[in-house]
């Protein structure tokens, strides 16, 4: 079978697993009283949306997590018999370790979402506790890099493999916690983050094949099914949310493809809307504060703003969407541009 096959196979395995756990879990979600309780500062129209059953993420995190690690064995083992050398040590390690660093922040998530329906609130942990939890995550996952022979050096397109030294440890335990929380900040309306992930997915699976990176190519390809598959209980009007166990696990899977792929720059691209999002939070609450009261956007995250300007939900996810799809693209176009560089 050739390689690009399993690509395709754990899509579809993801997708399908995503679907059809839903048929189980919004019912038993439900049963369990696991509703959202809406934050009384958002728009007013999403009062209806309150007791919509949260952590729906289980669908696409059981789904990515079981198909990456069923596809990639099979990966490996098909190629090993056909005499092809499998990935090294390190290459495996970022697989594996990626998707236990995202488990680990989907547990952070699972704990805030916890609290946050036992106390009937929409507060979970505090900002301490949580930053706290997920630094710990981050630094965890860079030591196991290092313990497994990464390297400090990044790759910058039409340069090469730069060495940052030792200050890339600390740049990217803040880098990885900050889109971890931008992605969360996404998840604000029915749909917005699991498509525009799907389509951040999408592309990460194209640059890893390009890259030779198969292992984080299935992974990809895993993530975007598992985020289409949950799209069909997501999409307006939803029937469950993600939670923040969902959110907080995209977030650290992004992290753990661009990091496995040394590629950590392009988070810029790829993470465009996240970083959107999270600096219309920062600069709606710098401008409020320096202004004594004005506001920059008529309500942040920014997906907000265009709802109190009369977006529907559904055109903000399309829009949204769209412009994950060119800055995907353009990542993309810069590693056929660059030349595709194995390494």
């Amino acid at each position: 079978m050739m390689s690009g096959a399993w690509t395709v196979i754990a899509a579809v395995l993801s997708f399908a697993i995503a679907g059809v756990f839903g048929i189980w879990l919004v019912p038993f979600l439900k049963k369990l009283h696991f509703g959202q309780t809406i934050r009384e500062e958002g728009p007013k129209w999403h009062k209806g949306k309150q007791g919509t059953p949260t952590m729906g993420g289980f669908m696409f995190i059981a789904a990515s997590i079981a198909t990456t690690l069923i596809c990639v064995f099979l990966y490996h083992y098909t190629e090993e018999k056909n005499g092809i050398p499998a990935e090294t040590t390190l290459q495996s390690a970022k697989i594996y370790g990626g998707l236990f660093m995202a488990a680990a922040f989907g547990a952070i998530g699972f704990l805030d979402d916890y609290v946050k329906v036992a106390k009937k609130r929409n507060l979970g942990l505090t900002p301490v506790q949580k930053l706290a939890l997920q630094f710990l995550v981050a630094i965890a996952y860079l030591v196991t890099m290092y313990l497994f022979g990464e390297n400090t050096s990044t790759y910058i397109p039409f340069v090469g493999m730069i060495d940052i030294g030792i200050m890339y440890y600390p740049i990217s335990a803040v880098l990885i916690v900050g889109i971890v929380n931008a992605v969360n900040l996404t998840d604000g309306i029915d749909g917005l983050d699991g498509s525009v992930t799907m389509f951040a997915a999408m592309f990460l699976m194209l640059i890893s094949s390009l890259t030779a990176r198969m292992g984080l190519s299935i992974m990809s390809a895993a993530l975007a099914g598992g985020c289409l598959g949950f799209l069909l209980w997501n999409f307006h009007p939803a029937k469950t949310f993600m939670g923040d166990t969902g959110s907080l696990y995209l977030g650290g899977y992004i992290c753990a493809v661009l990091f496995g792929l040394d590629r950590e720059v392009f988070l810029i691209l790829i993470g465009f809307v996240y970083i959107a999002e999270m600096f219309s939070v920062i600069l709606q609450v710098v401008y409020f504060k320096l202004t004594h009261g004005k506001r920059l956007f008529k309500m942040s995250p920014v997906h907000h703003h265009f709802e109190m300007c009369g977006w529907s939900e559904v055109k903000i996810v399309v829009v949204f969407s769209l412009i994950e799809a060119v800055c995907g693209a353009a990542a993309l176009a810069l590693v056929m541009l660059d030349g595709v560089a194995v390494f």
